[in-house]
């Protein structure tokens, strides 16, 4: 019962969030959403920067709008709806090898460090990682 009201509470997020995405566009100035925290500290590209107008853009349907903002978060939705259904017990037993090779938390952390890093970096074709860098 208690993965049941979990996925209910993540469906509930995930609604809500799409209505926020759908009614205001993060892209025009004076949207009530926030920027990003860790840009505004440091000046530097998180590895999230960019998210919420990928978010939008995929929610728009504009895949190479989406991939623009943040290519990182666009190509592991895929890899994070397979872990997701697999911790919710709805994953096909003959892929559960494939969850355990993606939930290898010591290979995310390289990818997502190696990625901030690289999406900082101000030449190409690392300064098309940054928002809007490859738009």
């Amino acid at each position: 019962m208690h993965r049941a009201w979990a996925l209910f509470g993540l469906l509930a997020t995930v609604a809500v969030g799409a209505a926020v995405l759908w009614q205001f566009d993060p892209n025009v100035a004076g949207n009530p959403l926030p920027p990003c925290p860790s840009l505004w500290l440091t000046g530097l590209f998180c590895p999230g920067c960019g998210t919420t107008r990928a978010l939008h853009a995929l929610l728009h349907g504009d895949l190479p709008g989406a991939l623009a903002m943040n290519p990182l978060m666009v190509l592991s939705l895929p890899p994070v709806a397979v872990l997701l259904a697999h911790e919710l017990q709805r994953l096909p037993k003959a892929m559960a090898p494939l969850a355990k090779r993606l939930g290898n938390a010591r290979a995310w952390a390289v990818v997502v460090i190696g990625y901030a890093v690289l999406r900082n970096l101000p030449w190409p074709p690392f300064s098309w990682l940054a928002p809007g860098g490859f738009g």
